[in-house]
């Protein structure tokens, strides 16, 4: 557990291609999509919180905070990202903010540890998780520092891209080995987006546990 970072689950999508609702509570395994994020994450930070967007009441149960976006308009990732370094710097003695996004139930349980050894090399970059060659912006570990320019980047600029703030500072990409399941090379930041994705990942549950 890294005690200086804090940690923010992104929750606050509108979950289009699952037809609408809350992806993050529908049940996985023994509990729901978001219960698997919220441990896997929780174990890694020394505070975390959860974006969500709408009535914030229905994720009351999960026993951390729970924030909207500061901007209007359902601003994507980056919001959320956005109202993550705000709570972190207003609410938290942590440096820096991790974020996961709130489908990927299988990100690695050394996510924290080895994006923060990489930032610790890089002061002020931002460390980008990537798999296989592909990187996943939404896995990444962020300076306090960059709130102010990322509010500037969504609201002056009105731009959402994720990837285009990232490539606009410093940056390092941290590769992650996939998951060997059954014979095939899962990627560990496989997300849910259909419900044959949600299927995709019972399987995989079941394949992983021991």
């Amino acid at each position: 557990m890294y005690q200086s970072v804090a940690g923010i689950i992104l929750a606050g999508g509108q979950s289009r291609r699952m037809g609408g609702g809350d992806k993050p509570l529908l049940p996985l395994g023994k509990g729901r999509l978001i219960d698997h994020v919220v441990a896997r994450l929780k174990a890694q930070v020394g505070m975390l919180a959860l974006n969500a967007n709408g009535d914030l009441a229905r994720f009351a149960g999960l026993g951390i905070p729970v924030i909207a976006d500061t901007v209007p308009g359902y601003a994507g990732p980056l919001a959320g990202i956005l109202a993550g370094l705000e709570w972190t710097a207003d609410n938290t003695a942590c440096r820096s903010l991790v974020s996961a996004a709130g489908d990927t139930p299988f990100f690695p349980s050394d996510l924290v540890e080895r994006l923060a050894a990489v930032a610790y090399e890089r002061p002020g970059a931002i460390a980008v998780a990537s798999a296989d060659g592909r990187w996943h912006p939404t896995f990444a570990l962020w300076p306090l520092g960059l709130r102010d320019d990322l509010r500037r980047f969504l609201v002056d600029e009105d731009n959402r891209r994720v990837s285009a703030f990232i490539e606009r500072h410093g940056f390092v990409e941290v590769e992650f080995p996939m998951i060997e399941a059954d014979g095939e090379r899962i990627d560990p930041f496989f997300n849910i987006n259909t419900p044959d994705d949600l299927a995709e990942a019972e399987r995989l549950l079941q394949s992983l546990q021991p």
